[in-house]
């Protein structure tokens, strides 16, 4: 059963992997860089402050910091754990897969730390603000799935690995607004 499902990945990976063509990978190498969502988070800061104030907006800065924290060292106790090869190392599709990075990355990579980063930052400030901007949920959930599913466009995850990075990012990113709401009430912040 195990096989089957690593089979199906592999061949999920190599159908997606190959839809890219070389007018896109500028885009998705964008993407996939952590850089780019400097503005997004500059914009969420500032709405954070805006709806929040300042002592809530310090202990949200806390809060998304260990959140982050967690699912990237998760990611690499669950990757180093797993150890299951990164598609261009997998030496059964690194031939015919297209890898658009010049650096494949570490030999291992389940599960996917950007998409579980990338996750858990949009479902935590979806739910912290749930019922006060319409559109920002949306907005959100699409900027991390563009996020996770350049990891599978660049070669470097399968999409399980991403997948499963996904579910991760959104536990905790549920997890820590709870906590974070429970702090503002709490210590009457």
């Amino acid at each position: 059963m195990l096989e089957k499902l690593v089979q199906l990945d592999r061949q999920t990976f190599l159908f997606l992997n190959g839809l890219g063509t070389e007018t896109w990978d500028g885009f998705w190498m964008f993407m996939t860089d952590t850089i780019s969502a400097v503005p997004l988070y500059a914009v969420l800061l500032f709405l954070t402050y805006r709806f929040f104030g300042l002592k809530r907006t310090l202990l949200i800065l806390v809060a998304v910091a260990l959140l982050i924290t967690c699912t990237d060292q998760l990611s690499n106790f669950f990757k180093y754990g797993v150890q299951r090869l990164r598609p261009c190392h997998d030496p059964d599709i690194s031939g015919v897969m297209r890898l658009v990075k010049s650096y494949c990355g570490g030999k291992y990579a389940y599960f996917s730390a950007h998409a579980a980063n990338s996750f858990a930052v949009a479902s935590f400030f979806a739910f912290l603000f749930q019922g006060k901007i319409r559109f920002l949920r949306f907005f959100l959930i699409i900027w991390a799935s563009l996020v996770a599913y350049s990891r599978i466009y660049i070669g470097v995850h399968f999409p399980l690995d991403v997948l499963t990075g996904m579910f991760v990012g959104v536990f905790f990113g549920w997890v820590f607004s709870k906590l974070a709401i429970f702090a503002f009430y709490k210590f009457g912040v």
